[in-house]
């Protein structure tokens, strides 16, 4: 305790939001692979179960631009609380008698949660960039890439936890168990984050949601194809396909993508060291370029693969690991370009509007995972997939090309 008191207030702050952010993150990885697994379980199809999760991405899509919003106006400190009180309820919902976990439930239930993480990460991100110094683009891009890879690293414990709970204590044990832990982080958030933090000098009008800057709007553009190009063969396809062909239970499905996702967000807190090797400055939008070339080749490559029937195990597991950390590295340099030019004064507004545009990359690939995976297989999952971060490439080499170090 003395060492907290001993640090500065913009630490402690960064400490408090990065502890909201990653109990946050442990439920809402945890109630993704709960969601997956239970209703494989009961019989759902694939493209059933993307569509349980369709309104938690639109309604992920609609917060980000209007939680931007919301956070300049009235402080990122409500938009964090209010999507950690969302979320205990989104969690609760789920807990009345399996007669009534229909799909039109489950979905409003998720949409509660989509609005909630995104808000939450919303609110996490934006923070960052007002407790960083002008002049220190290198720490920023530091603690942008440990907030965003802790983040991921819990969320791979989140879908180890989901996997495991379902086994041990089954799915309403296991949301029981969520709710409660994270109902004592909300209640302690509300006494410690300032309760200015984040608000926008001019209260910022409506119309003001869509950003004006060609900048952002190309970035933007790169992450919802950086991103759907992951989901539109992760998210339903591939622990259905690993289920399904390999036969894999839950515990080994949760197990293995638990891993991944781990290995990718300690990968992502490395990305300033790879990133940055041998230069003195911070990555510019030709760096996103390269990184992105470099992530186009695996899909595709494991689409050959599995297409000339060689060892399916070694080309999709040994291809998703290598896709894991080239990933990790593109995921992380985006999210530090996305801070490093939203503007200061009302931050929440540039980088809700691109997450709004990462919702929508989610919200795409996770129905196309459903969808392609059911009709055509995982082979044209992942050539629709290598399409995906081509253009991811394009947008990036749009981006202006200045170095701050």
């Amino acid at each position: 305790m003395e060492r907290l008191q001993g640090l500065s207030q913009d630490v402690r702050q960064y400490i408090v939001i990065t502890a909201n952010y990653w109990a946050f993150t442990l439920t809402d990885g945890a109630l993704r692979m709960l969601v997956v697994l239970y209703f494989h379980q009961l019989g759902y199809s694939p493209l059933q179960i993307a569509m349980l999760f369709l309104f938690y991405e639109i309604f992920g899509v609609v917060t980000n631009l209007v939680g931007g919003w919301l956070g300049a106006r009235l402080g990122l400190n409500k938009t964090m609380n209010i999507g950690l009180a969302l979320q205990v309820i989104a969690l609760s919902l789920l807990l009345v008698p399996s007669a009534m976990l229909t799909v039109p439930w489950v979905m409003s239930a998720q949409a509660l949660s989509g609005i909630a993480k995104d808000l939450n990460k919303m609110s996490a991100k934006s923070s960052i960039k007002l407790l960083v110094a002008k002049d220190a683009q290198r720490q920023l891009y530091r603690w942008v890439a440990l907030l965003t890879g802790s983040k991921n690293t819990l969320k791979g414990v989140g879908f180890f936890m989901g996997g495991l709970l379902l086994t041990l204590i089954g799915f309403k044990g296991a949301i029981i168990f969520m709710a409660g832990t994270l109902l004592v982080v909300w209640m302690i958030s509300l006494f410690k984050l300032k309760s200015d933090l984040g608000k926008a000098k001019s209260k910022p009008k409506f119309s003001q949601l869509f950003s004006k800057s060609s900048a952002i709007n190309y970035l933007s553009a790169a992450r919802l194809f950086l991103f759907g190009a992951r989901d539109i063969w992760f998210v339903v396809a591939l622990p259905v396909y690993l289920s399904t062909q390999f036969g894999w239970n839950h515990t080994y499905v949760g197990g293995f993508l638990a891993l991944w996702i781990i290995g990718y967000g300690i990968i992502q807190t490395l990305a300033p060291k790879v990133t940055q090797r041998n230069t003195g400055h911070s990555p510019n939008g030709t760096t996103a370029f390269y990184w992105a070339l470099a992530l186009s080749a695996i899909p595709a490559l494991i689409a050959l693969g599995l297409y000339y029937k060689l060892s399916p195990e070694l080309v999709l597991l040994g291809g998703l690991m290598l896709f894991g950390i080239i990933f990790a590295l593109n995921s992380s340099l985006h999210s530090f370009l996305i801070v490093h030019m939203a503007n200061e004064d009302g931050v929440s507004l540039d980088v809700g509007f691109y997450y709004m545009a990462n919702a929508m990359g989610r919200l795409i690939g996770t129905v196309l995972s459903g969808w392609i995976f059911q009709a055509y297989g995982m082979i044209t999952c992942l050539v629709v997939s290598t399409g995906f971060v081509l253009m991811a490439a394009i947008f990036a080499l749009l981006l202006p090309q200045d170095r701050n170090r």
